[in-house]
């Protein structure tokens, strides 16, 4: 008989699992989100699953939750504490064009908007993040009506940029370019 001690097994948290089911749907959709997948990827049984939550959909919804409020707390909610609007909004384009895995979950969620647990998220971002643009834009001068239109027109940037990028590929562009394309977001729709 082995009387040397076994490895211990690493016990996984919830956190752990919804990390993983991020990075599956940023690798490969929604739709590919399946426990037996994941259970193999970080190398337990799916028996941890269950001990955290009762479905795919349980995991989901808790995979959503928490890109959501990494958005709201990591992102918007340190943007938030600069004062000066005129600096908050191009920190938070600078702070946001380099937020790689957040925008890739973004961009496979865009293709998963016919799923129910998908749309409801999608909405609640969307208008945040509008509303946070706008409530910017009025606090750097713009008149009430103009700064929604640039908070619209700055998130349409955004998610057309998301969907050129992560779904067809383009533009190809290397760092450089790319932060020069930021800086030019910035001096356009910034008000000076």
């Amino acid at each position: 008989m082995d009387s040397s001690p076994k490895p211990e097994r690493t016990r996984l948290t919830a956190e752990d699992w919804e990390v993983a089911a991020l990075q599956m749907i940023a690798d490969q959709g929604v739709g590919a989100l399946a426990v037996e997948a994941l259970a193999r990827q970080l190398g337990v049984t799916k028996g941890s699953f269950y001990w955290h939550f009762r479905t795919r959909e349980a995991l989901l919804q808790a995979a959503l939750e928490r890109w959501e409020q990494y958005g709201e707390r990591e992102v918007l909610g340190q943007i938030e504490q600069i004062a000066d609007p005129r600096l908050r909004l191009p920190e938070l384009f600078r702070r946001v064009a380099h937020e790689v895995q957040p925008h890739r979950v973004y961009a496979a969620l865009l293709k998963a908007l016919d799923h129910p647990l998908v749309v409801p998220v999608m909405a609640r971002v969307s208008q945040r993040r509008t509303e946070f643009l706008n409530t910017a834009y009025r606090e750097a001068g713009l008149p009430p009506r103009e700064a929604l239109n640039r908070a619209r027109l700055t998130y349409a940037a955004y998610v057309g940029f998301l969907q050129l990028n992560f779904t067809l590929g383009l533009p190809r562009i290397n760092h450089e370019e790319f932060d020069a394309y930021v800086e030019h977001m910035i001096a356009t729709l910034i008000p000076a």
